[in-house]
């Protein structure tokens, strides 16, 4: 199985630094070139199918990477991001700054987090994410498929933690990947392998969480 991870495109929340969480915020315009672009960079990548997060960022991200293309997307809950419950929406930028402040563990401490009633804590992302992993990459109907996946920050550094059988410590690692930033990922006999990892295709830098 070849697998590429994707970091949907940015959005409005991006840019103003706001929590996204499972609020289902859609691309911006500047996200959806950055969609086109990749899936230009992309274009010689034979996808068999696609599993997708069901928030639109994610999946609009995926149509456009695929666009024309006849590649089935499903849609699979267990790699949307991580719910920030009643925090989706406030402002995580110094600047602006609308969280509590126990709520900075969440950049620098993943097992000391505490969210919000109703919201995830990193520990239930990793076991769902490495849920939906262990069930793709023994799967036997896709072991010999190219596979694209198209996610979230969070839950994409969870998937990334579970490849890489790091401990929850380690959730960040290097960090949240860029919008539309890819990651290449080859399994063999149930073992994945990382080839590259938060790699962008398109030409403008971006800054964003």
């Amino acid at each position: 199985m070849e697998l590429y991870l994707v970091r949907h495109g940015e959005t409005e929340w991006n840019k103003e630094r706001r929590l996204q969480g499972q609020a289902d915020i859609a691309l911006d315009d500047f996200g959806r070139q950055l969609a086109v672009e990749t899936g230009e960079a992309l274009q010689d990548i034979p996808f068999d199918v696609c599993f997708t997060s069901p928030l639109k960022r994610a999946k609009e991200t995926a149509e456009l990477i695929l666009a024309g293309k006849d590649v089935p997307i499903i849609e699979d809950k267990r790699i949307i991001e991580m719910g920030f419950a009643e925090y989706e929406g406030k402002c995580c930028a110094e600047e602006g700054w609308d969280l509590p402040e126990s709520f900075r563990a969440f950049f620098n401490d993943p097992v000391g987090f505490k969210p919000a009633q109703g919201g995830e804590d990193f520990l239930a992302v990793k076991k769902r994410t490495g849920a939906f992993l262990d069930w793709l990459i023994h799967a036997p109907e896709y072991a010999r498929k190219c596979v694209l996946l198209t996610t979230h920050g969070v839950a994409l550094a969870g998937l990334m933690n579970n490849i890489k059988n790091q401990p929850l410590e380690a959730y960040w690692d290097i960090g949240v990947h860029k919008n539309c930033a890819v990651t290449k990922v080859e399994v063999q006999d149930g073992v994945a392998r990382i080839i590259y990892e938060n790699r962008t295709f398109y030409k403008e830098e971006v800054k964003n969480w």
